[in-house]
């Protein structure tokens, strides 16, 4: 039942082969959308851009978090199979650890050349990886606070840093604040997650709630994802 509430839901494309649209949907693009432009926006808040950091910041989050993270969290840590069975174990671990590698190999060559201070948040973001989504030590850092900072104000400050090797007051007060979106985006999907889940084991639905949690979260992803794209626009044709 609740492969089958997955495949509805508003990010999952509704044609194609089933595993791609699983793969698609596994890969969670909106929210995913939303941790790329937070790098985007870190990234923005440096003096000179160099944007080929901005471009490899974006590929290295992209790899482990929407492929690497995401597929440990299709693993479920506690017997959850949030996609079923379509991806076999092996094959969701094969995509784990190549997507983490990749990411951390590239994370590598700009932090052993360039931006050393990296290290101070790519240690913490890998072990996220693993003890968020596997819910390691009986899921303490499985909440909405450690979400907040891991996927909302880490990967700004990792842009910033990225071009910068530094810290300012100015990237801390807006990783800050895109910390308090993220808290705003995990705290509507939980309620919206567990009401789908409900309808697919009692078949009973709140149409209206479960809109009100989709309006919020399609509104959250694509206002950070538009500020990313228009802080972008505006360094690069400035």
């Amino acid at each position: 039942m609740e492969v089958k509430d997955r495949r509805t839901e508003w990010f999952v494309p509704s044609f194609g082969p089933l595993k791609l649209r699983i793969f698609i949907g596994l890969l969670f693009l909106p929210y995913t959308g939303m941790v790329l432009a937070y790098t985007v926006i870190g990234s923005m808040l440096a003096d000179p851009i160099h944007w080929d950091r901005v471009g490899a910041i974006l590929l290295i989050y992209f790899l482990a978090l929407g492929i690497g993270a995401h597929a440990l969290d299709a693993l479920g840590s506690k017997g959850v199979k949030p996609w079923g069975e379509v991806f076999s174990v092996r094959q969701l671990w094969v995509l784990t650890i190549s997507s983490i590698v990749a990411a951390y190999a590239i994370g590598i060559y700009y932090m052993v050349l360039y931006t050393p201070l990296l290290w101070l948040i790519a240690i913490p973001e890998g072990f996220f990886v693993f003890a968020y989504n596997l819910e390691w030590f009986k899921g303490r850092f499985h909440t909405d606070a450690w979400f907040a900072l891991s996927w909302g104000s880490l990967p700004v400050l990792a842009g910033y840093v990225l071009q910068t090797n530094r810290v300012s007051v100015a990237a801390l007060l807006v990783a800050a604040s895109m910390g308090l979106l993220s808290l705003v985006e995990i705290k509507a999907s939980r309620p919206y997650k567990e009401m789908k889940r409900a309808f697919a084991e009692t078949g009973e639905i709140d149409r209206a709630r479960i809109q009100q949690f989709e309006a919020i979260l399609k509104s959250v992803s694509l206002g950070v994802i538009l500020l990313a794209a228009g802080m972008a626009s505006l360094r690069w044709l400035g």
